[in-house]
């Protein structure tokens, strides 16, 4: 069991097909949890409950992340049902068509900015107060495994969450002396939310598998557990002394 400070990891993107796996690891490890959903109510509610049984608290919140309002009344409401936050795990974002980014349209992309930078921007401007008053914090955002190996036609989610990795390291920089800790965990192909609607959608087929494959040094799909892994470590007292780093759970991709 990894130990933290008192209170909830907030997790934006908690009832994803990431997102969800990341709070159930929480809850194995020990952490109280306060799920933040856009449209799936149920999803979250099955996250929450699966927390309750493993003997945390658990609550649900929802906010669309494009408006800041909503999300300073998911952090008001995250601590009202659990005194304080201690973590941020930042992994709200859109579906990424895949495209190159010539044939990106524009409204697509300022989407992927309004959701993932903006959306985190807001976040961040709401829970920092908060830490600062509690005596520190943590934010952990999910990037993009790209930032180390350019993966043609996914170009939209790596920019998008290469501005996230510069927030982190500005946060870690600004915010130390406060005692809040900012890290990135950058994920590969995770058999989980987007690469089975892409998959389903047909805009992944046979021929990318095997491509991809190829770029991976361990020759399987990584789980949304294992993502949930590296967060944890970057929340709890075990990475007490870790900020403003990444770490690549991708299963060696490009190396």
């Amino acid at each position: 069991m990894a130990t933290f400070p008192s209170g909830c990891a907030l997790l934006f993107g908690g009832s994803g097909g990431i997102g969800r796996g990341v709070a159930r690891t929480f809850a194995d490890s020990g952490s109280d949890i306060a799920v933040v959903y856009r449209s799936k109510p149920d999803v979250a509610e099955e996250v929450a409950h699966y927390a309750r049984s493993k003997g945390v608290a658990a609550s649900v919140h929802a906010a669309d992340v494009t408006d800041p309002e909503q999300v300073a009344a998911a952090v008001e409401g995250a601590v009202a049902a659990h005194g304080r936050i201690h973590t941020v795990v930042w992994g709200a974002g859109p579906l990424v068509n895949q495209r190159y980014l010539a044939e990106t349209p524009m409204a697509e992309w300022r989407h992927a900015f309004d959701v993932e930078v903006h959306g985190f921007f807001a976040a961040a401007r709401s829970i920092i107060p908060h830490m600062r008053e509690q005596g520190g914090g943590s934010f952990v955002t999910l990037g993009s495994a790209g930032h180390d190996w350019w993966p043609a036609r996914d170009g939209m989610s790596v920019a998008v969450k290469a501005a996230n990795e510069q927030l982190v390291k500005g946060i870690a920089k600004e915010e130390g002396k406060h005692n809040i800790r900012a890290n990135s965990v950058l994920v590969g192909v995770i058999d989980a939310g987007q690469l089975h609607e892409l998959t389903r959608q047909g805009q992944f087929d046979e021929a990318w598998v095997a491509e991809t494959h190829k770029l991976l040094c361990l020759a399987r799909w990584g789980t949304a557990e294992e993502i949930g892994h590296a967060c944890v470590y970057f929340a709890s007292n075990e990475g007490a002394y870790t900020t403003g780093q990444s770490i690549s759970v991708s299963g060696g991709f490009g190396v």
